[in-house]
Formats: structure tokens, C-alpha cells, sequence
């Protein structure tokens, strides 16, 4: 009876299966394994080269259909080690027109405990350097473009959603631009951690049952395929805890949340067009309707669709940190579920990323005028002018921004010229530090 016969009884069926990130890790796994095995003249080799074969047909994603086995299940792991063995050895026995044991053969010199902690990691990572990276690296640039590109255009700025003091549009970027080079900075410093591998510990970290030179060959073997640069764990700590990804996880949380804080500035400034902000277009949101009743409104859809990301990406840490607390001594139980999350929070963020990067920051198109009014009609700004125009007049100016008047068309009705008006009104003077009533 096959292990993946009898396990959906006792494991969950919802439906929830392991992404193609991790099964290409396991996959490649078993390839690494099965090379070093054969290598030390540990495993036959007619039958070490059929199981090297049918491993890279699981990295190619030619099995995915059998691997059946949910992700709530044992919390070592140990359903999708053996659904793995079993899809190899079964494809494996064909090749070789032999028998191939799941266990005396593809699962040679490993367990469960020390080959799902090993997998889990690698898949992150590789998540991490192909597609998290290059995403961020992507929004950073997009973001430093265009607030080179909109540093002279003048807005209002807010604090607690009330009028305040201009700032530049380039400015509020440039506030993000830098809030995401620190977290790819984190990012990279965390995945170093993540690619601590305990492949070798078998059951308890021991390495009982497995080859004295079986972790760092079997290493070598998979940066030999991914160039990732993995290197040995203390394989009593990377089997017993998780903390190295649930590191990783909360600086994908805190990208996360920087994003929903992106993204919600992007909406307030795209509201309206007659009773909102309406500082901003963005005409790529304009290819799909916003509404299935109202003809021609446009809503904000990619950056709606990637504050749902970010939520996703934060909920999912917080399950994190209770999968890294499951367990007890020289193993963790929650193995299965922060791998599947952690890969999930990293997908999920990267399209996020990019979809944000091309569709939203890099359509963005600025309402000028409508930024200078916003601008100008700011009452914080009679502070600003009353010690060149003197506190009585700056007091009417007060009167008439209440009125709904903009303070340039305030001094107007004061008898101030334009002239005039642009020089006591020069706003790009109040963007930067210094004293501009002097």
C-alpha cells in the first residue's frame, strides 16, 4: 500500500496543494541526492540514473498532477516527502525497467525532517532572487524616475487629512523610492539566512543513516543547478526552528505594508474627478470599466487589486508566526505551512510589484493646475505670508480662503498684482528648508 493511498484519510482535503515552487524544490532535491548517492557508490547506478531522470521531470512540472497530498497535513512534512518519492520511484522503475523503492533508493541517506526543511528554503529563495528582486528593483527605479521627473510640481501636503504646507509630488515619491531600498536591502540580508540548508541532519540532526560528506555534496549539487549560492546550516537549528523564514516573512510584510500605504496615497490622489482629490490621472485603469452600472467611471483597479496583496502578504506573516512556534526539541511542526506561505507571500508581492511599477507609477499623469489650486488654497499658508504682507491682511486672506477662495485670488481682491502675487507666492520656496519670508 503506498503511503499517498492512505494519507488523504488522515491529512485535510481542502483542496490546498504545494505551489510548483516547491515542488520543483523537492524535485531538484532528489536529483542532488540521488547524484551524491551514486557518486559514493551508495546507490546502483543504473538505478541512481533513472531516479535523476524522473527528479528532473518533477522540476519540469511533468508530475504535478499526482502531487496529490494537501498542505495541512503532518506538520514534519513527511506527505509531501513521500508523495515525491513515490511519483520517482514509480517513474523511475519504468526508466530503469526495475524496481525502484520511494525509500531504500529516491529517499536514500535523508528523512523527511531534514529533506522538506531543506526544500522549503530553497524554494524561497529562488522566489526570492528571480522574481521578488528584480520586482522591487523595478518599482525603485520607476519611483526614483519619476520623482526626478515631477520634483518641481508643487501639491498640497496633508497631515491627519487636513490641509498643511506644499510638498513636490517628486518628494512624496522619493519618500517610497526610499522605504523600498531598505526593505530589498533586508530582503537580501534575510535571504543569506534562508539559504542555511540542513539537508544531512536526517531524522534528528544527527545524520545517522547518511553519508559523513552527504550535506555539503548534496549542496554543491543544487548551486551547481541554481547558482544560488546555498550553503550548510547548523542542521539541529534549521531542522528545530524556523525563524530564519519567519524573518524573511516579516520583511515581505513590511514591503507589504509600505506598498498598502503607496497604494492608498495613489487612490486618494486619483479620487473624483468632481469630488475628490483628482491631483492625478492614470489613464491605464481606463482599459477595463469601473463600474457594471455607472457608464464610464474609473476606478483605481490594479492598485485596489495590489492593497488586497499586501493584506494577503501581512495575514499570512501572522499565520507564520505561529507555524515557527509549533514543535518541540529536535523538530518543527509547522514545516509544510510556512513553506507554503512564504512562497505564496513572495509570488504574491512580486506581480504586485510590477503591476504597480508599469501600470500605476509609470502612467501616472500629474493634474497641474489642479495641484497648484489644492496648493495655493491652503490656510496653513497665511502663516507663511503674513510676515510679508502683515498679520491684518493675512487675517482677511483667512476669511476669504474660508470662503472657498484659493490664496492667490485672495490677494487679488487685496490689489496685489501677479507679479507680486508670484513673488510673495512662490510655493517651490516652501518645499525646501530655510526661512522663505526672508
Amino acid at each position: 500500500m503506498k503511503y499517498t493511498d492512505t494519507a488523504p484519510k488522515l491529512f485535510m482535503n481542502t483542496g490546498t496543494r504545494f505551489p510548483r515552487r516547491i515542488i520543483w524544490a523537492m524535485g531538484l532535491i532528489k536529483y542532488a541526492c540521488a547524484r551524491v548517492n551514486m557518486n559514493l557508490g551508495l546507490l546502483d547506478r543504473e538505478i541512481g540514473r533513472a531516479i535523476i531522470q524522473a527528479a528532473e521531470q518533477v522540476m519540469k512540472g511533468d508530475h504535478d498532477d499526482k502531487i496529490i497530498l494537501d498542505v495541512f497535513q503532518t506538520g514534519s512534512g513527511t506527505g509531501l516527502n513521500m508523495n515525491i518519492n513515490e511519483v520517482i520511484a514509480e517513474t523511475a522503475s519504468k526508466i530503469a525497467n526495475k524496481h525502484v523503492h520511494p525509500n531504500d533508493h529516491v529517499n536514500l541517506g535523508q528523512s523527511s525532517n531534514d529533506t522538506v526543511p531543506t526544500g522549503i528554503r530553497v524554494a524561497a529563495a529562488a522566489e526570492v532572487e528571480e522574481n521578488l528582486i528584480p520586482a522591487l528593483t523595478k518599482l525603485i527605479n520607476t519611483l526614483d524616475r519619476k520623482a526626478e521627473e515631477y520634483k518641481d510640481i508643487v501639491k498640497a501636503g496633508r497631515t491627519h487629512l487636513r490641509d498643511a504646507l506644499p510638498v513636490t509630488l517628486g518628494q512624496e515619491l522619493s519618500a517610497y523610492s526610499d522605504a523600498f531600498k531598505h526593505d530589498l536591502e533586508n530582503i537580501r540580508q534575510t535571504v543569506e539566512y534562508v539559504k542555511e540548508l540542513p539537508i544531512g541532519g536526517t531524522a534528528v540532526g544527527t545524520g545517522a543513516n547518511s553519508h559523513p560528506d552527504f550535506q555539503i555534496k548534496v549542496i554543491d549539487e543544487i548551486n551547481n543547478e541554481t547558482g544560488l549560492g546555498f550553503k550548510p546550516a547548523n542542521k539541529f537549528r534549521a531542522m528545530r526552528l524556523l525563524t530564519d523564514l519567519l524573518t524573511l516573512s516579516g520583511a515581505l510584510r513590511t514591503s507589504a505594508v509600505n506598498l498598502y500605504r503607496l497604494g492608498q496615497d495613489i487612490r486618494l490622489m486619483f479620487s473624483g474627478p468632481m469630488t475628490g482629490f483628482n491631483e492625478i490621472d492614470l489613464p491605464s485603469q481606463e482599459e477595463i470599466a469601473g463600474s457594471s452600472i455607472m457608464p464610464g467611471k474609473t476606478n483605481p483597479v490594479t492598485v485596489e487589486a495590489s492593497l488586497l496583496i499586501s493584506a494577503q502578504v501581512v495575514g499570512l506573516d501572522h499565520a507564520n508566526q505561529f507555524a515557527s512556534m509549533l514543535g518541540e526539541f529536535e523538530l518543527s511542526m509547522g514545516i509544510p505551512l510556512i513553506g507554503y506561505n512564504v512562497v505564496t507571500q513572495t509570488r504574491l508581492l512580486a506581480e504586485a510589484l510590477n503591476k504597480f511599477a508599469d501600470l500605476v507609477i509609470d502612467k501616472m499623469v500629474p493634474n497641474l493646475e489642479r495641484m497648484r489650486r489644492l496648493a495655493e488654497s491652503s490656510p496653513s499658508l497665511i502663516t507663511i505670508v503674513s510676515p510679508v504682507i502683515g498679520y491684518d491682511k493675512a487675517s482677511e486672506i483667512g476669511k476669504k480662503l474660508a470662503k472657498g477662495l484659493s490664496i492667490r485670488e485672495a490677494l487679488k481682491e487685496l490689489g496685489y498684482n501677479d507679479e507680486q502675487i508670484d513673488k510673495i507666492l512662490d510655493l517651490k520656496k516652501l518645499t525646501k528648508p530655510g526661512f522663505s519670508a526672508k
